[in-house]
């Protein structure tokens, strides 16, 4: 599918979904030199020498004897996915081995959820990986761009510099989780799939003859397929953990209501298995990792009028120090922007946002993304919410 006039090489991030694939086949027919690559980064009982389960001369000559995985991102099996489509696309393709790497993510995330807080390592791994590690791939290989599926686009401002934007399909859209990486790197980053629906991806897919284009898309977080995130944490820091003793779950007031068995097995903003009733639906609105409490309350007490975050990164120039900018925020990746101001502490390296209307379940370890109209100008790390 490669036209004769190469636009340049090009690392695809190939996760073995449709997305990547169809960004793949795009880049392609645009006349990139396409080069394939998988992250490999473990599936759970895979050990670090573990063997790809597939046999490269058979994808090549038979692609119809592998059959098409369905366990989300990163396993073996997305592994094979990934290779049928570049052999179908006939695109060069290499496996990375990105499994200590990766390990940092693991460590980040349970360490989050020990320390109090509720991590995002979808973001991280964009972050550290995708757009770090691999681009650090592409310069080895001579390859100017990477790119990836992600629904987001790569716009240039009036200066002639890169932008991230939000995604056509916006329910779809995943410029929140892109927001960490580097400016220097969104200039040589591409999104082939920014600017299209899902269901014409999906379409585009089938038409081209690619093996993944009805392959569900992944639910989890790929290194907890169970959803057992708790479980998670016990197995890696249980001795950390049983240093504490049972906390108290505490109402509104301050009075214990109950006891909980690891303040890990809670989020803020968490309705389910509270495992206490006070007469009205109760919610996860606080952690205090100090004194091993866990608070609970009605649905109100989860609303702020604003947050404070750290390790910010600007996607758009720096604004001036201790003025106010109107914004957008967002502070989950599944949900809407808000309007909002922003001030930037240049000293303390800290934003401060407030929101027009109080926002629910501001979680410390989320990210808050700040947009101007379609445009992401930044973001941090939540460290905590102001109350109303």
């Amino acid at each position: 599918m490669s036209s004769p006039a190469s636009k340049g090489k090009v690392l695809v991030a190939m996760s073995g979904g449709v997305d990547s694939s169809v960004a793949a086949a795009i880049l392609a027919r645009d006349g990139y030199e396409v080069v394939g690559c998988f992250m490999r980064l473990g599936s759970p009982g895979e050990t670090l020498d573990s063997p790809l389960e597939f046999d490269e001369r058979q994808i090549a000559c038979d692609p119809n004897r592998v059959k098409i995985g369905h366990q989300g991102c990163c396993s073996i099996n997305d592994a094979a996915d990934a290779r049928l489509v570049a052999a179908e696309l006939g695109v060069a393709f290499y496996v990375v081995n990105f499994k200590k790497d990766f390990g940092r993510i693991i460590d980040y995330f349970v360490d989050e959820y020990v320390a109090g807080r509720t991590p995002n390592p979808c973001v991280r791994c964009n972050d550290w990986l995708k757009f770090g590690k691999l681009h650090d791939y592409a310069e080895q290989i001579g390859a100017e761009w990477v790119a990836t599926g992600h629904y987001a686009r790569v716009e240039r401002d009036e200066l002639g510099r890169a932008a991230l934007v939000r995604g056509l399909d916006l329910d779809k859209d995943q410029s929140y989780v892109l927001f960490g990486m580097k400016r220097a790197r969104l200039e040589k980053t591409l999104l082939p799939i920014g600017g299209y629906r899902k269901a014409d991806v999906r379409a585009m897919a089938k038409e081209l003859g690619l093996p993944t284009f009805d392959k569900p898309d992944s639910q989890e977080i790929c290194f907890v397929p169970d959803n057992d995130y708790a479980g998670l944490v016990e197995r890696r820091r249980g001795e950390t953990l049983a240093e504490l003793p049972a906390g108290d779950v505490l109402d509104p007031e301050g009075k214990k209501v109950g006891e909980h068995g690891g303040h890990h097995n809670f989020t803020i903003g968490q309705r389910r298995r509270v495992g206490v009733a006070l007469g009205y639906p109760v919610f996860v609105v606080g952690k205090n990792i100090e004194d091993n409490t866990v608070t609970v309350g009605p649905r109100e007490m989860l609303l702020a009028r604003g947050l404070v975050a750290g390790e910010v990164n600007w996607l758009a120039d720096e604004p001036a120090a201790g003025e106010w900018r109107e914004c957008a925020a967002k502070v989950r990746s599944n949900g809407k922007p808000a309007a909002a101001r922003v001030r930037w502490d240049a000293e303390r390296e800290e934003i401060e946002v407030e929101f027009d209307q109080p926002v629910q379940a501001v979680t410390p370890g989320q990210a808050v993304v700040l947009y101007d109209g379609e445009r992401v100008i930044g973001g941090g790390w939540i460290r905590r919410a102001v109350g109303v």
